[in-house]
């Protein structure tokens, strides 16, 4: 907003929940369809699919019932949907994006495909990873984290998940279930064990 063609500076964040859900997480409950699903399969993906599941609380330990997720990612090749990724993109659906809203349980689900590695910035190669953004009530501005998986032997020389301190890396790091291609990771939004959240 501008008054006599002088800004008022900086519009502040808003608080997404629980009104968002009408809009952005409707999964099924309005007579219209979503905008965006959680899962980010398309027919031309290649990769190994997954399934990556959890639930997300509060500090108190209790339940978020209305948090919502996003998550953007590389494909199975390690590469983005994206203008920016100059590379060939043989997965020429895949957008690497997915939105979800959690249960009255807290529960999150996605369907997607296991990242390749990526580079970061300066060129070192980043273990396999997702990039999550939170969105939830009371919360002035969205959250930003990363899902690892457990299976992956470069987590150990990672350059991101290295500036973690060790014994908080696991609040990163989706555990595969046996015999299954399903990964499991809570969000705890504060309190004991809270995620590893990044400051953007």
């Amino acid at each position: 907003m501008q008054e006599s063609g002088k800004p008022n500076g900086i519009t502040p964040s808003q608080t997404v929940g629980p009104f968002f859900k009408y809009g952005l997480t409707p999964t099924g409950e309005y007579a219209w369809n979503d905008a965006f699903t959680n899962s980010t399969l398309t027919p031309d993906v290649t990769g190994d699919r997954v399934r990556i599941e959890g639930r997300v609380f509060d500090g108190d330990g209790v339940a978020v019932p209305d948090c919502m997720l996003e998550i953007w990612q590389a494909d199975a090749q390690g590469r983005f949907a994206d203008p920016q990724d100059k590379r060939a993109l043989p997965n020429a659906s895949f957008r690497g994006f997915a939105r979800c809203g959690t249960d009255k349980d807290g529960n999150y689900a996605f369907e997607t495909i296991k990242p390749g590695a990526v580079p970061d910035p300066d060129g070192k190669p980043q273990a396999p990873h997702i990039l999550v953004a939170v969105f939830g009530r009371g919360m002035l501005r969205h959250l930003y984290t990363r899902i690892y998986f457990s299976d992956e032997a470069d987590n150990s020389a990672d350059p991101v998940l290295s500036l973690v301190p060790a014994d908080r890396r696991a609040t990163l790091i989706a555990v595969r279930e046996a015999g299954k291609s399903v990964y499991r990771l809570d969000l705890r939004l504060q309190g004991d064990n809270e995620t590893v959240f990044f400051d953007i």
